[in-house]
């Protein structure tokens, strides 16, 4: 366990940090704060493709956000901010929201650019990614570096996307219903398989079923605490803000601690730079990069400035922060502090955040590995990944997590190498784009 705290160090280290927050801050920049200012045209064409989704492509832009934000939103919302907070102290949730901010241009860029270079599989079926727009758009010379972003993609899901998550789920439901963790496992072990059995098309629909559902249950409720509690929202804006610029609340006082954990938890929660959003994204109809993108930033937006913003506001409203306990049950703790009975609403959304991340994550892995040895290993790979559900049921907490973090890192590498190198495009096209003709397709 030293050596992987020692690895997840380096991984997640200054340099890794700077990386992520100088690309997101780069691309917002160049494109002149594009992101913030059309959210407005990303949600109006997202709900414009439920009513009508035509062009190529196997799902509609909806469910390509909605499949996105499945994977997105799981334990790192519910679990992860609590983590931050216990750790690095309240401080930390100011720097989840500004890598949040800047994370939005990043998210934009690499699904534009997924989209822009993506290409038809053996099945027929409409792939991209960072892998493949690192090899299509700067040429074979890089392709090694799409390589290494595939393996690490393949591999991180059994560990962000798929362990965890399990892990997580499990331990919400045996401490709410004292449901054997091993029994979880199973269970969702067999809902997953039947659903990553249909593809990215049952995939999209169940989650443009789900993912809405979850996520407004789950905002009303900690809106219902937060308005019970309205007298302890402004000192908990405060505490925020104070401790992002001492480190008091941290542990060991660091403010080191408070933004490496602000910003390593804000990434694994939104994942925007991990490149893994721009797999679903390069699916979507009308095959248009710039509108796919301006869909696909809200991720960002609601998986941070809105879903961890909840959580992290009841946990600092309760106090609770410095009790001494972690993860899923402090945010259990908080939100029964808030409202009688609110850890049901903590297991509620720890249960559906992290099935379906588990089905969003399953179909990334799988298109990463279909990169690396074609169509042939999708069906072993299914059979690997439920397995891993229940592995991670019963498993190490510590042990998971920790790979997890290393997995993530490594990541990311490739993808913001690729974005960087490929951002003239990206900017060239959203300064051509049309945003008054909208759902033209008109992409520049």
């Amino acid at each position: 366990m030293e050596l992987l705290n020692q690895i997840n160090a380096v991984v997640w280290g200054p340099a890794t940090l700077w990386l992520i927050g100088l690309t997101g801050l780069y691309l917002m920049l160049g494109l002149r704060f594009m992101p913030l200012l059309r959210i407005g045209f990303g949600f109006r064409q997202a709900i414009a493709s439920i009513r009508s989704s035509k062009g190529e492509g196997d799902v509609s832009a909806f469910e390509s956000l909605a499949t996105a934000l499945a994977a997105t939103i799981g334990t790192g919302n519910v679990a992860g901010v609590a983590g931050a907070i216990a750790v690095g102290g309240p401080g930390a949730v100011f720097w989840m929201w500004v890598i949040a901010f800047v994370g939005m241009a990043t998210k934009y860029a690499e699904s534009l650019l997924a989209v822009h270079y993506r290409e038809v599989d053996g099945l027929g079926e409409h792939v991209g990614g960072p892998m493949y727009f690192i090899r299509n758009g700067l040429g074979p010379r890089w392709a090694w570096l799409g390589v290494l972003f595939a393996l690490f993609g393949t591999l991180a899901g059994f560990g962000i996307g798929n362990g965890v998550q399990a892990h997580e789920m499990a331990k919400a439901l045996n401490e709410s219903l004292a449901i054997p963790p091993l029994a979880t496992g199973v269970v969702m072990a067999v809902l997953a398989y039947l659903v990553l059995i249909g593809g990215i098309e049952r995939i999209g629909k169940v989650a443009e079923v789900v993912v809405p559902l979850m996520a407004a249950v789950y905002v009303v409720g900690s809106l219902v605490i937060l308005l019970l509690h309205i007298d302890k929202i402004p000192g908990a804006f405060g505490v925020i803000f104070s401790n992002a610029f001492t480190g008091q609340a941290a542990a060991g006082g660091a403010l080191g601690t408070v933004i490496q954990k602000g910003i390593a938890r804000g990434i694994f929660s939104n994942e925007a730079g991990l490149g893994t959003a721009p797999i679903a994204q390069a699916a979507a109809k009308p095959g248009d990069p710039v509108l796919q993108g301006s869909v696909a930033m809200l991720g960002t937006f609601i998986d941070t400035l809105v879903i961890c913003t909840m959580t992290a506001l009841v946990i600092v409203a309760s106090g609770l922060y410095d009790s001494g306990v972690q993860g899923v049950t402090l945010t259990m703790a908080a939100f029964d502090w808030g409202l009688p009975g609110g850890k049901w609403l903590v297991t509620f959304a720890t249960v559906f955040f992290t099935g379906t991340t588990i089905l969003g994550w399953g179909y990334y892995s799988e298109r990463c590995l279909e990169f690396l040895v074609g169509t042939g290993g999708i069906r072993p790979f299914r059979y690997v990944w439920v397995a891993v559900v229940v592995i991670g049921s019963v498993a190490s907490f510590d042990a998971i997590w920790t790979v997890a973090d290393i997995l993530n890192g490594l990541m990311a590498i490739p993808n913001l190498i690729g974005l960087l190198l490929l951002s003239g495009t990206v900017f060239r096209l959203t300064r051509a784009y049309r945003f008054d003709g909208a759902g033209s397709g008109q992409g520049g």
